[in-house]
């Protein structure tokens, strides 16, 4: 039985989206987490999880929805973001069902001073639940690990008890990522905070769990956003084992992996870690840096391969009066980098297990 034995193509919500958590929980694998900033790197997402019959989650950050919305919008007050974000989950909840694949349609990092964006979208999913009796996202994160544990956990919850009540998933972070992201600058965080307590867990697990079982955590375990170098950065996914045990421990349902984890920071990170971090409960990675830099290898080869044919519209080594149109047509050029973003995506897909699994 395949995932689409369980829930739709399209975009997931409500309780479809924990079926689709469950099933990878149960079948061990995770599911990769795509931020996207246009159309064409959305339908590049969709074409590989169709491909390789998976599903993918789609994600866009408070700068990536402003540049869905054209960077000629003022975004002062959140504006842009909003009817970017909005944008880019209208689009790819038409295109995914015509890709034939579960997409789960999420907003990334909001910190506290990004909350106005977080409302807006969120008045965007009440307005879409009251016509079509769901939201129109699948899910939100909130990211409020810099503030007070106490803070963070609080907001989490005001919010989740208006996000449940219309069916919507609910991620929250607690510890820091470390490295800088979308303006979310963290290079300079203590050690410490970039690995979370059991107990840290435990609260925000009891919290949540209080309002709605649709919630998921990202647990810091050394992750850092970026690529660098080997031994720079210190990655523990086996502390993930030690949150699911230890709220086990306090369930009295040992055995059960109550948790549902999310791995931020994974471009760059080995198999042997995102293995060892898929064995101990994590559902969703995030894959950014290696996507953007991914797709920039189609355009840059295409363009050093045919720098001769991009000079000018007329004239070219085959002769000084033939035209390049051709060469130059965005659709030419920006198709290359869909591909091999498309062929990153899937490589992403392979090293969660995710591949066939429709």
């Amino acid at each position: 039985m395949g995932i689409l034995d369980i829930v739709p193509a399209g975009v997931l919500t409500g309780d479809n989206v924990r079926k689709l958590f469950d099933y990878a929980k149960e079948h061990k694998f995770a599911i990769p987490a795509i931020n996207v900033t246009s159309t064409s790197t959305a339908n590049a997402v969709l074409e590989a999880a169709r491909d390789i019959k998976s599903p993918i989650i789609i994600q866009v950050s408070q700068g990536g929805a402003a540049y869905f919305a054209g960077k000629g919008l003022a975004n002062d007050k959140q504006q842009a973001s909003i009817i970017g974000a909005v944008s880019a989950a209208h689009h790819v909840r038409l295109l995914s069902k015509a890709y034939g694949v579960p997409v789960v349609m999420h907003s990334d990092h909001c910190a506290e001073k990004l909350l106005p964006w977080f409302d807006g979208m969120l008045e965007a999913d009440e307005a879409y639940y009251k016509e079509h009796q769901e939201a129109l996202f699948s899910s939100h994160m909130l990211d409020l690990s810099e503030e007070p544990k106490e803070q963070n956990i609080a907001t989490c919850a005001k919010y989740f008890k208006r996000m449940a009540a219309i069916g919507l998933w609910l991620e929250m972070e607690i510890g820091i990522t470390g490295g800088e992201e979308d303006g979310v600058d963290n290079t300079g965080a203590d050690n410490a905070s970039l690995y979370t307590q059991p107990e840290d867990i435990y609260d925000v697990y009891k919290a949540l769990s209080a309002i709605g079982p649709n919630f998921s955590i990202a647990a810091a375990f050394g992750n850092v956003h970026g690529v660098y170098k080997p031994g720079n950065v210190k990655l523990l996914p086996d502390l993930l084992q030690k949150h699911q045990l230890h709220v086990e421990e306090q369930l009295q349902k040992k055995g059960s992996k109550p948790l549902y984890l999310v791995f931020h920071g994974g471009s760059g990170s080995s198999k042997e870690e995102i293995s060892t971090a898929v064995s101990n409960g994590v559902v969703k990675m995030n894959v950014d840096t290696d996507t953007q830099f991914a797709y920039l290898i189609g355009i840059r080869d295409f363009v050093t391969k045919k720098k001769d044919y991009l000079q000018k519209q007329i004239g070219n080594p085959e002769g000084a009066d033939k035209p390049n149109k051709k060469y130059y047509d965005p659709r030419v050029w920006v198709r290359e980098g869909e591909k091999t973003l498309s062929e990153r995506v899937k490589e992403a897909c392979k090293d969660l297990g995710n591949v066939d699994r429709l």
